[in-house]
């Protein structure tokens, strides 16, 4: 009896085995890029506000009203607006704001031509040049710069993860 609680203890202060497990991944890439030619356009819209205080005012035709004006392939012409202070020698404010539109353009532009639009962003196409990317079996690798208009990017990743 003794001998058995001995062996009991002693398994009571032994320490329980230990299960881990390992992952050890390596990656390595290379990504060339050449960009394209591309053009970015945005046509800028009509924009017509007035506000006052002790006016009146006339489109030349309507007194204290406004017409809707006329367009002309897509821009807007408010025509002439005059503005009267209402009461002689009272305060009055007045502001007129007006953004002309783009024309709008019924025929796209010829590679490398510029549109007649206010926003415009246009990007000439890429050059490959010596553009190259290499990995080897060690993972090394060699990247070697291309023309205008271009990227080269290398990349080498290692994760370990203990479970």
């Amino acid at each position: 009896m003794k001998r058995l609680s001995f062996l009991l203890l002693l398994a009571s202060f032994a320490a329980p085995a230990a299960y881990a497990d390992s992952i050890h991944k390596i990656q390595s890439s290379v990504q060339l890029t050449v960009n394209s030619a591309a053009t970015q356009a945005t046509r800028i819209g009509n924009s017509y506000s007035i506000t006052g205080n002790n006016v009146t005012t006339s489109d030349g035709t309507n007194s204290n009203a406004l017409t809707t004006g006329s367009i002309t392939d897509g821009i807007y012409d408010p025509g002439t607006i005059t503005a009267t202070q209402a009461t002689a020698g009272e305060a009055f404010s007045f502001t007129a704001t007006y953004t002309e539109a783009d024309a709008v353009i019924t025929t796209a532009p010829t590679v490398g031509a510029v549109s007649a639009f206010s926003n415009q962003t246009s990007n000439a196409a890429g050059t490959v040049g010596d553009l190259a990317g290499t990995i080897d079996s060690s993972h090394t690798i060699g990247l070697t710069a291309g023309g205008a208009g271009t990227t080269a990017t290398g990349q080498f990743v290692t994760e370990l993860t203990i479970k």
